[in-house]
Parts: C-alpha cells; structure tokens; sequence
C-alpha cells in the first residue's frame, strides 16, 4: 500500500506552497492590522489581483472543467491545495470558481450567471438555511408560488456565507408544499439581487460575517429556474457535499501552521531557566496534536480518493468532516494554552483561528448531523466497518 504522492500532486502542492508563502503571507502584518480597526483584511479588488497573479502561474478554476478553463483537478489534488491555503489566515482563495451546482444551469443561464462568475465578473451565494430550517433542511419554508410567467418568492434565508456581498442568489424554495422539500416539493432560482431580495449582514465572533437574505413578492422569471422543477432539495445536498471534505483539509492546513507555531514557541520560551519544551505538560499536547492531526489527514484524503474513484464519498466525508473540525478545535486550543497570554492577544493570529475554526464543526453540516450519517449508514448496512477494505 503506496501512501507517497504522486510526481504531479507534490510537483502541484509545491507550487500552491510557493505562491502562498511568497504572495499571500506578506500580507499577514497587514490583515491583522485591518481586522484590529474592524475593516476587512482583503478588499475585493486585493483579492482579484491575488486571484489573477495565480492564474499566471496556472491556478485557475481548480474544480472548474477545462472547457470553462478550468484545471479540473481530481479531489485529491484539491484536497492538498485547500491544506496549503490553511497555512494562512488571509481570507485568499484561488479565483475560476463556481458553485458546482450552477453547471446545471441552461445554455442561456451559463452565459448570464456562470461565465461572468467564473471570470470574476459576477459574485454568488447559495441560500437553503432559514431560520427553523439548519440542519433540517427538508424543513424549508421559503415559497415561491406561480403567477403567469413568474415565480413569486416570499420569506427569509439566513446564515449565508456571501450573502451581504452577492450579485446573485441560487435560492430553494418551497413549489408543492404537500410533496415536501425532501419528496419533489423544493425548487432552485437564479435570483439577481435587482428582482428585490435584500441581505442583512449577521455579526459573528469570526471575521467577515454572513446575511440573512430577505425575499417579500420577489418575482423571478420561469426561465430562471436552475435544473428542473422538484430538484431543489438534491441540488441543494450536492452543493453542501463539495465542502465535506473541502473543509477538514483547510483545518488540516490550519493545525499544520499553528502546531509549528506551537513548537517554535516551545524551544524558545523560557521559564524558570529552562524552555518550556522540557515540560512534559507542553510534549504530550505536541504529540496529541500531532497524532490527531496525522489521522484527520488520512481520514481526509481517502475521504478526497473516495471521489477520485466514484464511490459514494458520503460516509468517508462525514467522518473526514467530523474529525476534521474536531481536530484543529483541539490542536489550535492546546497551541493557544501552549503560548499563554501572548497567545490571547490580537497581537498574534492564534486567537483569530481559534474564533474562526469554531464554525467548523457548525457550517456544511454540523458534528451532529455526521454522527446522524455515519450512525446511520452502519445501523441500515449502506456500508460496513472497514470501507471499501471490509
């Protein structure tokens, strides 16, 4: 069993480790300092001229298919390249991207909401969470109801990642509330901010933030409807299984970054005229840390090869997902301890990713609702103990 890299993926992750170090990580004084007066570490146009200096060196549209020039990389190559971007804590990712979903849009809806936001020229947000709707999502209320050519939308998203700043919104509405979200009865939109839909921005304890979108007699055409009528709930659980393993290996990068930071700190501090590294307290929460790390990322990427092969991914990402953020909770909170005060300060990033990996076990699915999925495919025998090894 051959657990090495391939030639092309380090030749790739090497690549993506040179860009951030040299274009993204000189740029960490700077963010911290934005974020301590409450301004945003990255302006849109900064982050543009991040995205397009990558696309030189050949980063572009890492999902996105090469006849929408794209690179297309299998999910294993992705996984690699979201670790290395969780080396740093400025809010950068590469540009060419899309919400997966919308390349089951129509001809005519690509030309309009697709390409423009693949080239950067449009910015999107997806909506399925509301208020009494989180993880139950089949229990959306937001209706769109039939009026001639139009639909008319009517109700409330919220907690959506973009929401604030989107030109667009691909929102799931309720269109048969006797079939259920779940059973046919949901339906997603292209929604352009102009039809009327406002966003409310939503204060968090991480930087940035999400928004609650508002919808009150939003008309939107017919031919605005993504995919089919009924096909809401299924996009929408498309959409949410991109970040399932997306996200555990951003927090495998975190854990990386700040367990070195953690390590460095230990051979230098002294205290009672030794380094603190002499402690034994200080080794084992290195060594659980790294154990704990070294596992998420195995669980990680098998989760990233399920994909590679076309098996089902949902209970390897589940677990992925699950330990995933559980891990870099732990590992940026022992660092924190590890650092003491210094670590609570502004003055250091430490506090940022402790605030900023708690949504981990939250967004895309919460810890819960992995449990939920894992338990649940073992007690109904989608699959065994073991894998694809059982």
């Amino acid at each position: 069993m051959d657990f090495s890299l391939t030639d092309e993926e380090r030749a790739v992750r090497d690549t993506v480790r040179s860009f951030i170090r040299r274009e993204v990580m000189p740029l960490e004084a700077e963010v911290l300092r934005r974020e301590r007066a409450h301004q945003p570490g990255l302006d849109h146009s900064e982050l543009r001229e991040l995205q397009l200096k990558a696309r030189k060196f050949g980063f572009w549209g890492l999902a996105t298919p090469e006849q929408y020039g794209g690179m297309n990389l299998p999910a294993v190559l992705q996984s690699l390249i979201w670790t290395e971007l969780g080396h740093t804590f400025v809010p950068f990712r590469f540009g060419g991207e899309a919400d997966n979903i919308l390349f089951h849009a129509t001809e005519e809806q690509k030309r309009e909401f697709l390409i423009p936001t693949i080239e950067g020229e449009r910015r999107s947000c997806f909506a399925i969470t509301e208020p009494g709707a989180g993880s139950d999502a089949a229990n959306i209320r937001l209706s769109a109801r039939r009026d001639g050519d139009d639909w008319v939308l009517d109700g409330e998203k919220t907690f959506i990642t973009g929401g604030h700043d989107a030109d667009f919104v691909i929102v799931v509405a309720v269109t048969d509330r006797e079939k259920g979200a779940r059973n046919g009865g949901a339906t997603a939109f292209l929604v352009d901010r102009a039809m009327g839909w406002r966003s409310e921005f939503i204060q968090t304890m991480g930087e940035g933030g999400p928004a609650s979108l508002i919808f009150d007699g939003v008309r939107v055409p017919h031919r605005n409807i993504l995919g089919e009528i009924g096909q809401g709930f299924t996009l929408g659980m498309e959409w949410i299984g991109k970040g399932r393993y997306t996200i555990p290996s951003h927090a495998i990068g975190i854990a990386e970054r700040v367990l070195q930071m953690a390590i460095d700190y230990a051979n230098t501090r002294e205290t009672f005229g030794t380094k603190i590294g002499t402690n034994q307290a200080i080794q084992w929460m290195i060594a659980d840390s790294e154990t704990e790390l070294e596992a998420a990322r195995w669980l990680v990427l098998r989760s990233a090869w399920t994909v590679d092969q076309g098996l089902d991914p949902r209970h390897a990402s589940s677990m992925g997902k699950l330990y995933g953020a559980g891990m870099v909770n732990r590992v940026v909170d022992r660092v924190l301890q590890i650092h003491g005060g210094m670590g609570y300060t502004r003055e250091l990033p430490i506090e940022r990713w402790y605030r900023q990996v708690r949504l981990y076990r939250i967004f895309e699915g919460t810890d819960e609702m992995q449990r939920l999925i894992i338990s649940r495919d073992l007690l109904r025998g989608y699959t065994k103990i073991g894998g694809h090894l059982a």
